[in-house]
């Protein structure tokens, strides 16, 4: 009956021969003191000889040890070849991927972050714009995985969260307290209309301080008290907070983020980036309980 030396056992041994001790070899490995002797034991008890013999300052290589490691190292040596030429073989290429301005910060910097420690050779291609934009991207097929922020899915999308829409201005900002209400929007940005109609019904007077197609400029606009702005509850900027207004500004209601992403073939590395998608903002919670949706127009 054929026999098997253990690989985990040949790299203890290896690793305390080539370090003189078990101590080193432990902190090397990421195991216990104990658990690189038993491997060792189990090695010479596998061997039938006996591999290495304490003195004063360490370890060292019986006779029999010499001859064995030689071996252990050949042996290691090829696992290693092994698993590094599979690894050449793991997948490759891109995966375009959209993901509305506001919502890319919190979240997307993790998510890339887990998707290259498990496919490094998968490159993945940011675009960063608004869920009308990205929709039409994705219905041209020149993004492969899209978010989206809006107040129910089309066919097809899969809402990973529910939030509330929250008022936002300057840290400290008295804006919020001014008539007419400033307030500062993209001219895509599907949250708009619902604002303005929110305000309509309360009769709040308000003016359109800043329209702009890049959302950074609306960012900067809010940061300097110069406008307010309404985003998803918990993707406030920096230099932004959530408008505590005690009921002088209207509720806004809720959005969903949902993901859409091509069926098209099978592709393990963009399953995973769904799967890490779906936990990164599946796992998201609201600090409060989010008012009754008002859908966008």
């Amino acid at each position: 009956m054929a026999r098997n030396l253990d690989l985990t056992a040949l790299r203890a041994f290896a690793t305390v021969a080539s370090t003189g001790g078990v101590t080193r070899a432990a902190s090397l490995l990421n195991l216990t003191q104990s658990a690189v002797s038993m491997q060792v034991k189990r090695l010479e008890e596998a061997l039938d000889v006996a591999l290495l013999e304490r003195t004063g300052r360490g370890m060292r290589l019986t006779p029999d040890g010499e001859t064995a490691l030689g071996y252990a190292r050949r042996m290691l040596d090829l696992n290693d070849e092994v698993l590094d030429r599979m690894r050449d073989a793991a997948p490759e290429g891109e995966i375009r991927l959209g993901v509305p301005h506001d919502i890319v910060p919190r979240c997307i910097p993790a998510v890339l972050r887990a998707f290259a420690a498990e496919y490094p050779r998968v490159r993945i291609v940011l675009t960063s714009s608004n869920t009308l934009d990205l929709h039409e991207r994705f219905a041209e097929g020149t993004c492969d995985v899209i978010l989206t922020t809006e107040a129910a899915p089309r066919p097809g999308g899969e809402e990973l969260i529910r939030l509330p829409l929250v008022w936002v201005g300057a840290e400290g900002g008295i804006t919020w307290m001014q008539r007419p209400l400033r307030l500062a929007f993209c001219g895509a940005c599907l949250f708009r209309a619902r604002v303005q109609s929110a305000l309509d019904e309360q009769d709040i007077a308000w003016e359109m301080a800043l329209t702009a197609e890049d959302s950074s400029a609306i960012d900067v606009s809010v940061s300097a008290d110069l406008a307010i702005h309404a985003l998803i509850e918990g993707f406030e900027t920096a230099d932004q907070q959530t408008i505590h207004h005690g009921g002088a500004l209207p509720e806004i209601g809720d959005v969903g983020i949902s993901l859409y992403a091509s069926t098209t073939g099978r592709n393990i590395a963009r399953d995973a980036l769904l799967e890490i998608i779906r936990k990164t903002y599946g796992g998201l919670r609201s600090s409060r309980r989010p008012s009754p949706s008002i859908a966008a127009s």
